[in-house]
């Protein structure tokens, strides 16, 4: 298993970041390419690209600004986790971080390649 990490600053405050990366559901409000985003219970079903990709909330802490899930369906690893974490960054604004753990290890460079193009959507997204 290969941990890679994804990360950029945002000119938002920590608590702006975290009401759009905390809502487990919300992805499709700022992720390009997920066309929907369903959620019963603690799986959620991402729809992108004409796939279906489940994936299990692992742990959720509002305080710590922190959000864990793993892909259990429709992704082509063995075993994936990832957390994106929203911390205090400089000037008020926020230092977002996406960490990936999957198997096999080559796949590692494609999620950390996914998440940081993410990590730019939400930074539009949230800066507006």
């Amino acid at each position: 298993m290969k941990t890679e990490t994804a990360s950029i600053d945002i000119a938002a405050s920590p608590d702006a970041v975290w009401a759009v990366v905390g809502d487990f559901g919300g992805l499709d409000s700022w992720m390009a390419g997920v066309d929907k985003c369903d959620v019963e219970g603690d799986v959620r079903t991402v729809h992108t690209m004409g796939m279906e990709i489940k994936e299990t909330l692992v742990a959720k802490d509002d305080a710590a600004r922190s959000i864990t899930y793993s892909i259990t369906e429709g992704a082509p690893a063995e075993s994936h986790e990832a957390t994106i974490t929203v911390a205090d960054g400089t000037g008020g604004g926020s230092h977002v971080t996406w960490d990936v753990s999957v198997a096999p290890d080559e796949m590692a460079e494609l999620f950390v390649g996914i998440y940081q193009g993410a990590l730019d959507a939400l930074k539009g997204h949230v800066e507006g």
